[in-house]
């Protein structure tokens, strides 16, 4: 059978694509929907299903720009209710993709319409299984995304769904299947997710918490909710976009694909108060960049780092990119519902720097400097999350994790030199460029962060479990 996992990996998302007989299917599709459509094109197909698993989080999905494209037909599982023509399958209801059949299986519990579907070959035999965010690869979607939306939901109560769910509708499958899950490591849709983007159902069996064989379900909700972090900022707005639908992906791009003189550039930022958005490295930025802009890196987790620290998803943007990447920045921008980029600096810095206009810096220094700086009693202060923290960390150092610090200005040092490091150097650049953007001016960030931190002899604290203290 022709399964295909399409995996775009800065938001651990896989996409999954199946063509028999000239027809086609895509399941859980990002916001740029033209490759799907080149993918059957070049297959001489027409895709005639949008499959979607549950109304998603992390991501706006694709499924209205490809039912407008190509008249495929949008199917939810059972309980959906989206804004939109749309069909709501019946738990257990066969489509056919030419010889190919899909068959739901409703799996509540992530999200009350969550759903999987079953793959059948053209030989009758069932292949594979997409399970969204109901079972991932060593992990299964968290219960507690849904109750942010619809407020008689807890996450206990989806958390008792979803054990029935596992228990009743997927692990009585045969072990043979293939698992085709909607996200892998680094998503924050679940805790424990592996690398693996696919396995068997009975490896998963064997080897996932979740499925543990005699699990009860007061075990399985207890470890299921311990330890989840808060989720992401943005989740519940993107959770509305796919409910309710937004513009079309074509139109958000002709608003924003616009070069800008840095004159024009200038005026819109001032005038509308739009916010500046550099794309660029941590290096780049630190070196040369415009006064009160902030930096959040292409290269890294771009679209969830913006979902989680530009707080309105109408917030005008105005982008400052590498040459060449300013339609990828939009383009991951929408991805998480992020439609108000107004234009990007035509000619990049450069331009900007020929201009005559003003410029900004932040000051960096190696690990080995910082080194000589500890001697003095500088203040440290680390961005990474606090179980990184926890794991190990500089003496002495104090932890406000990068998603907290616009609810922890006040720990931040107005009136001295203080040090900012992360792990590697994204996260600290984006943390000082929001700090010097709201007045401060006394920071310095870490080069390589806590990977180079730890080739010094810089006083370094392990985690202590607390059962050796007693």
């Amino acid at each position: 059978m022709k399964v295909e996992q399409i995996y775009t990996g800065c938001l651990a998302h896989a996409a999954y694509y199946i063509e028999s007989k000239g027809k086609a299917a895509i399941f859980d599709p990002l916001r740029e929907v033209n490759p799907y459509i080149q993918k059957a094109e070049n297959d001489g197909a027409k895709i005639k299903y949008v499959f979607e698993t549950h109304f998603h989080a992390d991501f706006v999905s694709g499924h209205l720009d490809l039912q407008k494209k190509t008249g495929a037909q949008i199917v939810f599982g059972p309980n959906a209710k989206p804004g939109y023509e749309a069909l709501v399958a019946e738990d257990g209801q066969i489509f056919e993709i030419g010889d190919y059949k899909v068959k739901v299986i409703h799996t509540p519990g992530h999200t009350m319409e969550s759903t999987s579907y079953l793959l059948i070959d053209d030989k009758g035999q069932e292949h594979g299984i997409i399970t969204g965010d109901t079972l991932f690869i060593g992990d299964v979607g968290r219960p507690d995304l849904a109750q942010h939306v619809v407020s008689d939901l807890t996450e206990d109560k989806l958390a008792g769904h979803l054990f029935d769910s596992l228990r009743n509708k997927i692990m009585p499958l045969s072990d043979d299947l293939i698992v085709y899950p909607n996200h892998g490591a680094g998503s924050a849709c679940g805790k424990k997710m592996s690398k693996e983007t696919i396995d068997t159902l009975g490896n998963q069996k064997k080897t996932n918490y979740a499925l543990r064989a005699n699990m009860t379900k007061k075990e399985f909700k207890k470890e299921l909710l311990t330890g989840l972090t808060t989720p992401p900022k943005y989740f519940p707005k993107n959770v509305l976009l796919n409910i309710g639908g937004y513009q079309s992906f074509d139109s958000v791009m002709k608003q924003a694909a616009r070069a800008l003189a840095p004159e024009e550039f200038e005026v819109i930022a001032n005038e509308e108060g739009a916010l500046i958005l550099d794309t660029r490295d941590a290096d780049k930025y630190a070196k040369s960049h415009i006064p009160n802009s902030i930096n959040i890196g292409l290269q890294g987790s771009f679209a969830p780092w913006v979902g989680e620290m530009i707080p309105d998803l109408e917030t005008p943007i105005l982008l400052v990119t590498e040459e060449g990447k300013a339609e990828e920045a939009i383009t991951r921008l929408s991805r998480v519902g992020y439609d108000n980029t107004q234009g990007y600096l035509a000619g990049g810095m450069k331009s900007w720097e020929a201009a005559g206009k003003e410029v900004d810096n932040i000051n960096r220094i190696t690990a080995e400097a910082l080194e000589q700086k500890m001697q003095q009693n500088i203040v440290v202060i680390d961005v990474r999350k606090k179980s990184e923290f926890d794991s190990e960390h500089i003496e002495g150092a104090v932890n406000i994790p990068l998603n907290q610090i616009n609810q922890h200005l006040e720990k931040f040092p107005k009136e001295q030199e203080f040090v900012l490091h992360c792990a590697g150097g994204y996260r600290s650049m984006i943390a000082a460029s929001i700090l010097q953007q709201r007045g401060w001016s006394q920071l310095t960030d870490v080069i390589g962060g806590f990977k180079s931190i730890k080739e010094t002899t810089i006083p370094v604290t392990d985690y202590v479990c607390p059962s050796t203290l007693l």
